[in-house]
């Protein structure tokens, strides 16, 4: 099972207004509610891609029902932890331009983060926990090295995809794939990555520790993939991009569900680069069919 973890959790609503007046009332064009999150986002694509996952973080009050009612909609199995106060809801404000305005979420007790910690007890050996997005400032930033600790220890392969912060504390611990982009991968080594060489360079170094497969992400030039036996480099395919959010957790998925499917790793790696791309080329998360069209315009290197 892959089980992914969305500490902090929203409802977005995006508001469409054709032109915003401040101080003035405004009307929408449109508007939208969706479950949000980057574990949460996994699972979805996951999902699309007719693989199981379950859903966990902390949830509370209607927002809270609203994520768990739209994941069931959609088949996703869920395990949240119910907190006091409501999931945070995101306002995306797109008026040509999108303005965000992030809500900060609902403070975690230490009774929550007990019971969370007991609700992943019953995964073990063969199952996959993604760790992916932001850490609840009520929580410790060292939270993802505590959980990689504990999964790894019962035999589950650890996947994160957060900043450079949240992620050192797991770096002592057994890692199964994290995948930066060429900025984030700069922060680590406090330089400016510009090209593929660069990142590979630096993407090595990372694998100095115990990390089976780094994917690092450089837009539209492509895609790396880094293990300890071999490098990929991958083309992404052409088109126009109408979405960022979303891409990279979409990335995961589709490496995850290659992985699933028992696909080469250099497979694998096609099928998440076409599913990063079928969502940054869709107004929403991407669609199977979308993703299935792209693998063929992928194109995969092998690097010396």
């Amino acid at each position: 099972m892959i089980v992914t973890v969305t500490l902090n959790p929203s409802v977005d609503y995006v508001v469409r207004v054709e032109e915003l007046k401040v101080g003035s009332l405004n009307r929408t064009e449109d508007t939208a509610y969706f479950a949000g999150g980057k574990g949460i986002n996994v699972s979805q694509v996951l999902q699309e891609l007719n693989i199981n996952s379950t859903a966990t973080g902390f949830v509370g009050g209607f927002s809270g029902k609203f994520i768990v009612d739209s994941l069931a909609e959609k088949g996703i199995h869920t395990h949240f932890v119910d907190v006091q106060e409501p999931t945070r809801i995101n306002i995306k404000l797109k008026t040509g331009q999108e303005t965000e305005i992030n809500g900060a979420g609902p403070a975690i007790t230490e009774q929550n983060l007990d019971s969370f910690f007991t609700s992943l007890d019953q995964y073990g050996e063969g199952d996959t926990l993604v760790l992916a997005g932001s850490i609840p400032s009520s929580l410790p930033r060292t939270l993802y090295g505590t959980l990689s600790k504990k999964a790894a220890s019962r035999g589950m392969k650890v996947v994160i995809d957060a900043e450079k912060a949240l992620l050192e504390p797991a770096l002592n611990t057994p890692l199964y794939f994290i995948k930066p982009n060429h900025h984030e991968l700069g922060e680590y080594f406090g330089v400016e990555i510009n090209s593929m060489d660069d990142a590979i360079v630096y993407g090595k170094k990372l694998l100095s520790y115990d990390i089976e497969n780094i994917m690092i992400s450089m837009a539209g030039d492509g895609a790396l993939l880094l293990t300890k036996e071999a490098s990929y480099r991958a083309e992404v395919p052409k088109g126009k991009v109408k979405n960022s959010v979303g891409a990279g957790d979409s990335s995961v998925a589709g490496f995850l569900a290659g992985k699933e499917r028992g696909l080469p790793i250099e497979e694998a790696f096609r099928l998440s680069v076409a599913t990063g791309s079928a969502t940054a080329f869709s107004e929403g998360l991407a669609e199977a069919g979308e993703a299935e069209r792209l693998v063929q315009d992928v194109t995969i290197h092998t690097l010396k």
